[in-house]
């Protein structure tokens, strides 16, 4: 199998709700997929969690799953002058505002509630510990807000042994053990280097063991 088939079968899949393992999320999972419906009554909602909990991977999904919606990553982007009252608008990493996009958010939230608008925001932060104005910390916490958990162990191996499956292979314990004590410990970089080494056994017909492992950490193998 070429190098190049291998690259082509193993593209990454775009965020969606249905690649999200819930762990203990599963409520806070299902409220987003019914405002990206427009299946409820609730139009404002806020994530919060640490770094690896699936906030941008969520709001990246509700983007895509909601045709038209405004998708603003404030670490890197600013948002627009102006927004329709009846937009979606999806904010990721709220805390990077600086002061004159926070004023600007806080009057793209009064627009979306007096229209028929809604806003999805998310922050490492609840909303009244960010440092972000007060009149904006407090419009954040208006509507429902959730906090999204970091996965047991068990959900992660769980998860990277139905990723092994679908790519045709079964996941050693082994395996799962070495990646979650010698990796960084969030499941997209888990997910990144099984995916990595599944390319590498493929290229040169060898099981994923832990020796295979080893040498794809040490950076000198790749497909």
């Amino acid at each position: 199998m070429s190098e190049q088939l291998i690259l082509d079968l193993y593209l990454p899949q775009p965020p969606s709700f249905e690649g999200f393992v819930p762990g203990e999320n599963a409520e806070p999972l299902f409220m987003l997929a019914e405002w990206a419906a427009g299946a409820t009554d609730i139009r404002f909602l806020y994530l919060w969690g640490g770094d690896g909990v699936g906030k941008s991977y969520l709001l990246d999904a509700a983007a895509r799953r909601l045709a038209g919606a405004l998708y603003i990553n404030a670490a890197r982007e600013t948002l627009p002058d102006f927004i329709d009252p009846a937009a979606a608008l999806i904010v990721d990493n709220v805390g990077a505002l600086d002061p004159d996009q926070q004023i600007r958010l806080f009057d793209h939230y009064n627009t979306l509630r007096e229209g028929s608008g809604r806003l999805l925001a998310a922050g490492s932060l609840p909303p009244m510990q960010l440092d972000l104005r007060d009149d904006l910390t407090t419009r954040l916490g208006w509507g429902l807000v959730y906090q999204l958990k970091a996965l047991s162990d068990a959900d992660k191996i769980a998860a990277l042994k139905a990723q092994a499956r679908e790519a045709g292979f079964e996941l050693p314990p082994e395996v799962a053990d070495y990646l979650l004590r010698h990796t960084a410990r969030d499941l997209a970089s888990l997910r990144a280097v099984l995916d990595q080494a599944n390319r590498y056994a493929l290229s040169t017909k060898r099981p994923v063991t832990v020796p295979l492992i080893r040498d794809v950490l040490a950076g000198d193998r790749h497909v």
